[in-house]
C-alpha cells in the first residue's frame, strides 16, 4: 500500500495514514474529540482515547504480532464469517480470516458533529474462495467521537441467503481485574467453555477471578464494566447482537501464548458483541446485515 498516494486520496485534516509497527499501514485520528488508531491490516481498532481522558478505552499486548498472516492480539480484532474454531473441522483458522489479512480504504469523513469516520472493506478473491466459497462484501465503519461507534456490514452478493457467526471482539483496557465487574448479564443463560460447554445462568454481576470464555445467550439493554480502579464506567449499546462473549486468559492461558504477556491478563477484559452460539446471523440473498455497537465512558 502506497502511503502517498493513499495520503492523497483519503486523507482529511482529521485523519491521515502512517506505516505502524511492523510496516502495516495506520490511520490515525486526532480531532477536536477524539483519537484513536486503526490498523488497515485486519480492519482493527487497536486505540481509542477521548480528550480528557487519562487511559485508553483498548488494551493491545506489549508482545502483539504485527505482520501479515497473523492476528494482532488486542484492540477489536473482527471475527468473520465464523466465531470460534472452524464450524467445518477443516483446519481453518480459529475466528475466520479476515482478522489476518490487509482492507482496503473505502471513505474518510469528517461529520458536523466534529466525529471522524472511516471505513474499511474487502470483498471475496482467489484465497477467501478457497477457505470460504462465498461472495460477500464486508465493511468496517469506524466512527470517532466523544464515543466509539462501529458498525461490521455483511452484504450478501450470493445467490442464496448467508448464515453466520461473528463477532467485533474487544480488548479492554482495565485497572485491576481483580476488582472490575461486568453489569447487565444478570438473569443470561451463558455457555460456560470452560466446563464442557455447559448452560449456566447468571446471578448478579459478572467478575472474574479465574480462566474465563462465556457466550452470553438473550442478551438486552446495555452492558456496563465498572472499573474502580480507573474510576470509570464503560458503557456498552448494541445492535443486530443478542450475545455477547466474556473471555479473560487468567494465568495458564496467559502462560501459553507468545503475543501476551504472563501479567497481562491482570490488566484487560474482553467483552464481545457478537453473533455466537444460538444467536446466528443471516443475511437475506442481496441484502446487509449490520452489527453494531457504541463505547462510551462514564465518570461520577
Amino acid at each position: 500500500m502506497n502511503l502517498e498516494k493513499l495520503n492523497a486520496r483519503c486523507a482529511i485534516e482529521e485523519l491521515h495514514f502512517v506505516e505502524g509497527p511492523g510496516g502495516l499501514v495506520m490511520a490515525e485520528i486526532d480531532n477536536d474529540l477524539a483519537k484513536a488508531r486503526i490498523s488497515t491490516y485486519a480492519g482493527q481498532v487497536l486505540s481509542f482515547q477521548p480528550h480528557g481522558e487519562e487511559d485508553d478505552l483498548l488494551f493491545v499486548s506489549e508482545y502483539a504480532y504485527y505482520q501479515p498472516g497473523k492476528a494482532i492480539k488486542g484492540g477489536m480484532p473482527v471475527c468473520w464469517p465464523w466465531f470460534g474454531p472452524d464450524p467445518e473441522d477443516k483446519g481453518r483458522p480459529g475466528h475466520g480470516f479476515v482478522r489476518a489479512i490487509q482492507w482496503e480504504v473505502l471513505e474518510t469523513q469528517q461529520m458536523e458533529n466534529g466525529a471522524t469516520r472511516l471505513r474499511l472493506g474487502i470483498t471475496e478473491n482467489d484465497d477467501t474462495l478457497k477457505s470460504w466459497p462465498h461472495n460477500f462484501a464486508l465493511a468496517i465503519e469506524v466512527t470517532v467521537g466523544r464515543q466509539l461507534d462501529v458498525s461490521l456490514i455483511t452484504i450478501n452478493t450470493e445467490e442464496s441467503d448467508l448464515t453466520l457467526t461473528q463477532a467485533l471482539h474487544t480488548y479492554f483496557k482495565i485497572g485491576d481485574i481483580g476488582e472490575v465487574a461486568v453489569e447487565g448479564l444478570d438473569g443470561c443463560i451463558y455457555i460456560d467453555k470452560m466446563d464442557d460447554s455447559k448452560e449456566k445462568t447468571q446471578q448478579g454481576t459478572v467478575t472474574i477471578s479465574e480462566q474465563t470464555d462465556r457466550i452470553y445467550t438473550g442478551v438486552t439493554g446495555d452492558l456496563v464494566i465498572n472499573d474502580p480502579s480507573l474510576s470509570r464506567r464503560i458503557r456498552i449499546r448494541t445492535e443486530g447482537s443478542n450475545s455477547a462473549v466474556v473471555w479473560n486468559p487468567w494465568i495458564g492461558q496467559s502462560a501459553e501464548m507468545a503475543d501476551f504477556g504472563d501479567e497481562e491478563y491482570k490488566q484487560m477484559l474482553c467483552v464481545e458483541t457478537a453473533n455466537a452460539g444460538p444467536d446466528q446471523a443471516t443475511v437475506p440473498r442481496n441484502g446487509e446485515y449490520r452489527l453494531s455497537l457504541s463505547y462510551s465512558i462514564e465518570r461520577d
